[in-house]
């Protein structure tokens, strides 16, 4: 047994309370930091964004025709 483990000890409950917004957001940080796949190209377009190397946003949808 781990010497971190304390057993009969009193149990206190604890919470935060954040908005679904902020709920939300962290569930989608969580899932993307937890695929290596998703992590590697958030970082890939960091570093990207960090060189200049972006397109304005009107320009890709009217590229996708959007």
């Amino acid at each position: 047994m781990s010497s971190n483990v304390k057993i009969g000890e009193k149990h206190e409950t604890r919470w935060v309370t954040i908005s679904m917004d902020e709920y939300e957001s962290m569930k989608s940080t969580l899932e993307i930091l937890s695929n290596p796949n998703m992590r590697v190209e958030a970082l890939k377009g960091k570093k990207e964004a960090n060189e200049g190397r972006t397109e304005k946003l009107d320009s890709v949808l009217e590229e996708l025709d959007i």
